[in-house]
């Protein structure tokens, strides 16, 4: 028997990258290889990039030396988002042998014929303009759930972001595809899909390679409602000019979709919005937020926010603290602006001392702290359906309700990947809600 090659993969950053780095894993186990941790010696490893912060770039030299120190005759190969925007920076760095831009990330294989090592890294990485053809991808990360890619790429031109320039313009799957990768989660006794895309309530434009629209994102969930055996359903982030009221009915009378919606909103303040070229304003924010309580009163809302954006005077901030802090939500993602080549905010006027966005950063993380804790607490005494998870934590089996509060009860392995109606009776001292069974 000949000795088959080991491959080894590291994912940087966001759903999306996860759901891409299992398509690529299995393309490389029709190809005869043997996937290992990325901890075990390979003679390939594989980083997914991410470029949405400074951290990526630092964490990507780090995980190189990582891959080196198992095996310094490895073969380590660079994709994804930051390979697509800055590919020479990766190909400098020390070991990288491969460097695969957005739409040669999935044809991988073709390119690793010869394993020896390069003194230079070698750089595919095509014009951002070519990333116009889909690839569906799914994850399965553990038994529990799996990420399902339905949309890549955004035409939106927000003056901070680099995801245009690395993922291209916005395309979808076909309703077929997404609704066979669907089928074939379910099959493997997986309870729940999470929707994932870099604009997803985009869905349908470039499903046939042009900016028409054949689906709609209610269309798709609507559809994605019937497929069997399937558990439930979770969007992930959607854009909330793009969340219509038409969705949110759905959601809130579906078989599978839970209540749970994460909406970026990344200022409170109409001015700091209008920098950003987001496409609505605040009072869009409050009247989404609204219409999902008034159909889900339990729902879960997560909102992404960026502190320190140029121009974000103390008064804009506290416009944003104040905003958030009145607003009916649960809990916060806080992302410190950081500066990225190519993009318009990077010349924008107003900039934010380092020390100011990290204080800012803490002011919200403090409130996004307390917002969940007044989520769990305004659920507890009440029925859920919780699906627990695989691992053993500290003695505890951990779980997430639909509506996304996380609990726990001793671990017994017979619960693993199941579905029990519990109710919640207390917040325990590490934020962790205790449950009873009903």
């Amino acid at each position: 028997m000949e000795n088959r090659k080991k491959v080894a993969f590291y994912t940087l950053g966001c759903k999306l990258n996860f759901s891409e780095t299992s398509t690529i894993a299995r393309s490389f186990t029709d190809e005869g290889f043997d996937r290992v941790e990325f901890e075990e010696v390979a003679d390939i490893y594989v980083i997914n990039t991410c470029s949405v912060t400074e951290n990526a770039d630092k964490q990507f030299k780090q995980i190189v030396k990582k891959a080196q120190k198992k095996n310094e005759k490895a073969f380590v190969a660079a994709v994804g988002c930051y390979a697509q925007l800055k590919p020479e920076e990766l190909a400098s760095v020390d070991g990288v042998d491969l460097v695969l831009g957005a739409t040669e990330k999935f044809k991988i294989t073709d390119y690793i014929n010869d394993l020896s090592k390069n003194d230079m890294g070698q750089v595919h990485s095509c014009e951002i303009s070519e990333a116009d053809f889909y690839v569906g991808s799914y994850s399965i990360g553990d038994r529990t759930r799996a990420f399902l890619k339905v949309q890549d790429g955004c035409d939106y031109k927000c003056t901070y972001c680099t995801i245009p320039l690395a993922r291209g313009i916005s395309r979808s799957d076909t309703m077929e595809n997404v609704l066979k990768n669907a089928a074939e989660i379910a099959a493997k006794d997986i309870k729940e899909i999470v929707l994932t895309g870099v604009n997803i309530g985009d869905y349908g434009k470039g499903e046939f390679g042009n900016k028409k629209h054949e689906h709609t994102f209610l269309e798709l969930v609507e559809a994605l409602d019937k497929v069997e055996g399937i558990e439930r359903l979770r969007i992930s982030s959607i854009e909330p000019n793009l969340l219509k009221n038409e969705t949110i009915e759905f959601v809130s009378k579906s078989r599978t979709f839970v209540p749970h919606f994460h909406i970026p909103l990344q200022s409170g303040s109409d001015d700091i919005l209008k920098k950003m070229k987001r496409r609505y304003l605040s009072n869009l924010y409050v009247e989404r937020v609204a219409k999902i309580k008034e159909v889900m009163p339990d729902c879960c809302i997560g909102v992404d926010v960026i502190v320190g954006f140029p121009g974000e005077s103390d008064e804009k901030f506290l416009e944003t603290y104040n905003f958030l802090n009145n607003l009916d939500i649960s809990y916060l993602h806080v992302f410190t602006y950081s500066e990225r080549d190519n993009t318009e905010a990077v010349e924008m006027e107003g900039v934010v001392p380092m020390n100011v966005r990290n204080k800012r950063s803490k002011m919200l993380r403090g409130l996004s702290v307390k917002k969940r804790r007044a989520f769990y607490e305004s659920q507890i005494g009440k029925e859920k359906i919780v699906l627990f998870e695989s691992e053993n934590k500290e003695g505890y089996i951990h779980g997430f309700t639909e509506n996304y509060v996380k609990v726990k009860t001793p671990w017994n392995p017979e619960l693993v990947n199941t579905l029990h109606k519990v109710k919640l009776t207390k917040i325990d001292d590490d934020g962790i809600v205790r449950l009873a069974f009903v």
